[in-house]
């Protein structure tokens, strides 16, 4: 049987069925489009149904209008990858287009070097000669080195009512920053990992020997220029570290442009060192050959202009020749090219936070590549190919990521002019408690319109800023994440759940290790390179006593975390969160607390970053990678802040609560610091005595009871580095579980595929239960086996589902459990394999 149709709705379709040639009338295709419209494919009793309601298509057979709808989705099909293959043909041209002016810059660049090299080598022959003529001397040096030699020309003073004086500053602005953005006025030296393509963020530059720090970036994105623009220039919406931009004035330029003098705020990213703010001019204007353009640089002294506002909470910052060019695409889109480079004062900087202030990799990462990304999101998500959970528009969740940053950064801020003020101390200087009850702040801004019901008259804030030697920030941050009852007391968070309703929960008592509880979290969102993600985490309660009846509840926190994924640049780790009531509202009050990492140390390369799966356990044994002295001497600095409400009567109490539980939080995290930080030489052989035994007892152990290997190769000479490493890396899960008659069986060893599939590190293994893993099928087919496997030493196991530590389960072909013996032939733990697994 063959049919065929013609593409034009227009026009009669014609097919053949059964060697019947066969045409549609107009009538009948508009019936047949509309059904399609509503049903692409129905099934037979839909077609029959069809032919039956429509008189027009009676005189067509069955098989005929289901040759006509596969034809119909088949050129639906092809439209669709016809489009697809255009647009990446449109992206690759643009790529193509942006790579052939990258490298003339860098040709040009080349040029410029190798002339400067040439007249180094000139100088240097002539200095070795017998006379030297100094008044004569001619001296051609770089861009960079004339501008340090010769002072900038100091302008005289010029106020906004002189508009012709801002206009020249803002012409130099926009010189100096397409030098910048596509010309030689910077040595710019290309990020590591970040290599070009169609779906890739784009290139990624950053300074070398230039004053300041500058970062540059240049990509594609299916938005029309001015939409891009209007995105960009809305800078706190991108910029997760800016507070405000003010914009004080507002002149128009007699070329069509526009000059703004601004005043933007930017939050500090720990307690240790103070704000920054920025008094700019930003010019905005379109070139002869279409792009637009937003620059901006800093009203100085030097520049001329008026002078800016001046806050006591903030050092004044200077922002170099900086902004954005957009440049349309043929076929629609546009090129973005962002350059950023500032002066960020590192003078008041502690020495010990100065790498974080000096490093243009870090101003890449904070500001230059979130711009691009946002960006890019933003017009994924118009184009529907962003898909969210929840039924939920983009817009709505991205401005819940906004408020708990903000939320967030405001704690560790405590701006006066938000209404904080400190408390007194109770003579510890390690934690710092601020209180807020300033209720007009609190009126329309971040908490919500209603966040101070009945209970409670004000917000406190206790935070703490710590230095950390060695310990790789992606885990410490997915540690947080992943085992929070390693840290958090959940009479605690009882307390915090319970602002949000009218009844007040009573102060708590802060215990050692709170209350367990089970953790599941539920994803909500992700940007679309992974690198943060919005989350919502299910707190099941548990109550062990009749006081405690207010924890027995479930609660429920948004979750926002940022900076885990190692395969994707980031300037620093978070983990952010608030309690939020079940019904999860938009406009939701919200009062986040968390975590901030920040490295300090940025002397490697994304690449080269220490795995997040290195412990100092066994993990950190098995990579015989050796470190280099920038990963072994690294440094972070890790933000804590917490809050809480309270009223006029539990303020007291409340701050002896907030002071001793984020000390308890400081104590769990070092704790958790030291047994996660890589030791000096662990990362080679030998392994300890005991990892060894135990890989030696688990292979001879399946060999005698399955008289097969457990590696599928012989094993019988192979030492005690060997076996482990082959456990360790096998691809199935293999997992060991404490034997006792006495007790819940707790797991006590696990290879990396187990670690994966359980979502847990070693440190933490030992907190999971058996019982709690299995569903109730596993359950019961392991007690039917149970006294197989202590009689004949093994048994195995059908397919089955078990659950992660996060509450996802996780499915396996088939499970082998035996016994594993000692030397002394004494049972020792059980053993598991889990074949074939995966997450469902």
């Amino acid at each position: 049987m063959m049919a065929h149709s013609m593409d034009d709705r227009d026009s009669p379709d014609k097919g053949f069925d059964s060697g019947k040639y066969v045409r549609y009338t107009p009538e009948q295709v508009e019936a047949l489009e509309r059904v399609y419209a509503e049903c692409p494919k129905p099934s037979s009793l839909r077609r029959q149904q069809l032919i039956r309601e429509c008189p027009i298509l009676c005189n067509i057979e069955p098989r005929q209008i289901k040759v006509w709808f596969q034809n119909r989705r088949c050129r639906e099909k092809q439209r669709k990858e016809s489009a697809r293959l255009q647009t990446v043909n449109r992206k690759l041209s643009a790529m193509n287009k942006l790579l052939m002016e990258e490298n003339d810059r860098l040709q040009k660049q080349v040029s410029h070097l190798v002339y400067e090299n040439g007249f180094m080598k000139h100088r240097i022959n002539t200095a070795t000669g017998t006379t030297t003529d100094n008044g004569c001397e001619s001296v051609v040096v770089s861009g960079q080195q004339r501008q340090q030699q010769n002072p900038t020309h100091q302008h005289p003073q010029r106020d906004a009512s002189n508009p012709a004086g801002l206009l020249s500053i803002a012409e130099e602005t926009l010189a100096e920053f397409l030098c910048k953005a596509t010309g030689t006025a910077v040595d710019w030296v290309q990020m590591i990992g970040m290599k070009p393509g169609p779906d890739s963020i784009g290139i990624v530059a950053v300074s070398r020997n230039c004053s300041g720090i500058a970062a540059r970036a240049c990509g594609l994105v299916s938005l029309e220029p001015m939409k891009v623009a209007e995105i960009l220039k809305d800078r706190p919406s991108w910029f997760r570290d800016c507070r405000s931009v003010e914009t004080l004035s507002v002149i128009p330029t007699g070329n069509g442009g526009t000059i703004e003098l601004v005043n933007t705020q930017i939050y500090a990213p720990t307690t240790l060192a103070a704000a920054r703010d920025f008094w700019t001019l930003r010019y905005s204007t379109s070139l002869e050959d279409g792009s637009f353009v937003v620059c901006e640089k800093s009203l100085t002294a030097a520049t001329g202009g008026p002078n800016g506002p001046l806050s006591s909470s903030f050092v004044r910052a200077k922002m170099l020749s900086s902004g954005f060019l957009i440049r349309p695409c043929d076929g629609g889109g546009s090129i973005i090219h962002i350059v950023d480079h500032v002066d960020l004062d590192v003078s008041s900087v502690p020495e010990v936070l100065r790498p974080l202030y000096e490093s243009s990799k870090i101003l890449a990462q904070k500001m230059t590549v979130a711009a691009l990304r946002h960006v890019r999101q933003i017009a994924q998500e118009n184009s529907g190919e962003v898909q969210f959970s929840g039924g939920r528009q983009p817009a709505v969740l991205r401005t819940f990521s906004q408020r708990l940053c903000r939320g967030f950064n405001d704690a560790v801020n405590g701006f006066g002019d938000d209404g904080w003020s400190p408390m007194s101390s109770d003579g510890g200087e390690d934690i710092t408690i601020m209180i807020n009850s300033s209720s007009s702040k609190f009126a329309g801004s971040q908490y919500g319109n209603s966040f101070l019901p009945s209970f409670g008259s004000g917000v406190l804030c206790a935070k703490a800023s710590m230095l950390l030697q060695n310990v790789p920030p992606l885990v410490l941050i997915r540690f947080l994440r992943e085992h929070r009852a390693e840290w958090a007391d959940y009479g605690v968070d009882a307390y915090c759940a319970a602002s949000l309703r009218a009844t007040p929960f009573s102060v708590p008592c802060v215990r050692t290790g709170g209350f367990p509880s089970n953790q599941v979290i539920l994803p909500l969102a992700q940007t679309l390179e992974h690198e943060e993600f919005l989350e919502v985490v299910r707190l099941g309660g548990h109550a062990y006593s009749p006081e405690d009846m207010g924890l027995s509840r479930d609660m429920y926190l948004l979750q926002l975390c940022s900076g885990v994924d190692e395969n994707v640049v980031g300037g620093c780790a978070q983990l952010v969160f608030a309690p939020i009531d079940e019904s999860f509202a938009d406009d939701a009050p919200l009062l986040p607390s968390g975590f901030r990492v920040i490295p300090l140390d940025q002397k490697t390369s994304p690449s080269d970053h220490i795995s997040v799966n290195r412990t100092r356990d066994l993990a950190s044994s098995l990579d015989g990678s050796s470190k280099t002295d920038a990963e072994t001497n690294s440094r972070l600095v890790l933000t804590i802040a917490f809050q809480f409400t309270f009223d006029n009567h539990s303020r007291d109490n409340v701050a002896t609560m907030a002071r001793q539980y984020v000390r308890n939080v400081v104590g769990s995290i070092q704790r958790v610091a030291l047994a996660i930080t890589p030791r000096p030489g662990s990362m080679q052989f030998p392994t300890s005595p005991e990892a060894l035994t135990l890989a030696r007892w688990i292979s001879r152990s399946y060999s005698i009871h399955t008289g097969a290997n457990l590696f599928g190769a012989d094993t019988q000479g192979c030492d005690g580095d060997t076996l482990l490493k082959q456990l360790w890396n096998h691809s199935d899960a293999i997992l060991c579980c404490s034997l006792k008659t006495n007790a819940s069986p707790v797991f006590t060893f696990a290879n990396q595929a187990g670690l994966d599939m359980l979502e847990t590190t070693l440190v933490a293994l030992q907190d999971i239960m058996l019982d709690k893993t299995l569903d109730d099928s596993g359950r019961k087919a392991l007690c039917s086996e149970f006294a197989k496997i202590m009689q004949q030493g093994y048994a195995n196991l059908p397919a089955g589902i078990c659950v992660s530590s996060m509450g996802r389960p996780v499915s396996y072909e088939q499970a082998t459990v035996w016994k594993v013996l000692d030397d002394n032939e004494s049972n020792h733990c059980l053993a598991f394999i889990l074949m074939n697994w995966s997450f469902v």
